[in-house]
């Protein structure tokens, strides 16, 4: 069982986010997660520095492993692009880096002005990419054209010692059977039973990884009140995170969502047993490590009530 810190681009800015590392690493918190985004979600989160940039910060900042929750490298950056950054990530780390991947969202990967494909396109490129960046990380000289990409004499020089692990995320059946054919791991924010169990009966028991969202605040009501104004697009249902362009399309789909739906959805206030319960789900369910991210302007807070109370008691 792993415990960690999810650091949210979306919402915080580069020294926030190194801020809360720093933070979690002295509360106790085991690893880190981050997300990359081009956009945020909508305009209340308001925040989406380069993800590279930071993971350089961040290794000069604390020792925790890094792992990215997750990065798209299909559309909007080449996967020969994604290998080098992985691998300079993992060498800056000193082998504790993870590279976690998806399919993407439209949200981030139509910027520059491509076509946002269905989904068993977006799976199919997903698996070219993978295997592209394990050739790459292989050292030497690389020159192919698959069906969706090519690279000509690429070789990237400065490699870890180990190729870093690729976790896939798979919040269907379709995505969770490819992270269980070419993942070393999975990624998920879903506490679906069956879609854990068929990724570990297909792949033999390999590792997974959840993450979740809390909002602490002094009071549990401050607390909905941020989950809802900044993370209402969390309540939205089906594949809309996937094919909303904009954040202007997150906010008008948003308006759908209730604050009574964020106060059920979202674990808030300064109760640590609520908070220790939003992660205790993932690890009755089976994850292997869990991942917590702060919903507002409280994280320090927040850390600091899970290094005091809610991470002793979730491992004893």
């Amino acid at each position: 069982m792993r415990l960690g810190y999810f650091l949210s681009c979306e919402e915080y800015t580069p020294d926030q986010l190194v801020e809360q590392a720093v933070a979690a690493e002295a509360a106790g918190f085991d690893a880190l997660w981050i997300s990359d985004h081009f956009h945020p979600w909508n305009g209340e989160q308001g925040q989406s520095p380069f993800v590279w940039g930071v993971i350089g910060a961040l290794s000069q900042a604390c020792s925790l492993p890094v792992t990215t929750a997750v990065t798209c490298p299909t559309v909007r950056m080449h996967p020969a692009i994604v290998a080098q950054a992985a691998a300079t990530a993992a060498v800056q780390l000193g082998g504790r880096f993870t590279l976690g991947v998806g399919s993407g969202e439209a949200l981030n990967e139509h910027v520059l002005g491509d076509v946002w494909p269905a989904t068993d396109v977006r799976l199919e490129m997903l698996e070219e990419a993978v295997a592209l960046m394990r050739l790459l990380w292989e050292g030497g000289v690389v020159t192919t054209a698959g069906k969706h990409y090519a690279v000509d004499t690429a070789r990237i020089y400065t490699l870890p010692d180990e190729p870093p692990p690729v976790y896939v995320s798979g919040f269907g059946p379709k995505a969770t059977d490819l992270a269980a054919r070419i993942g070393d791991g999975y990624i998920s924010t879903k506490t679906d039973a069956d879609l854990l169990k068929r990724f570990k009966d297909a792949s033999e028991g390999k590792p997974a990884m959840a993450g979740t969202k809390v909002a602490f605040a002094p009071t549990r009501n401050e607390g909905i009140d941020l989950a809802h104004r900044i993370w209402p697009n969390a309540g939205l249902p089906g594949e809309l995170a996937q094919v909303l362009p904009t954040p202007t399309h997150f906010e008008q789909a948003s308006q759908l969502v209730t604050r009574e739906m964020s106060a059920e959805g979202a674990p808030a206030g300064p109760d640590p047993d609520v908070h220790r319960e939003a992660v205790q789900q993932y690890l009755d369910l089976g994850y292997d490590e869990v991942y917590v991210a702060n919903m507002g302007p409280h994280y320090l807070d927040l850390i600091e009530l899970f290094g005091r109370e809610v991470l002793p008691a979730l491992r004893a």
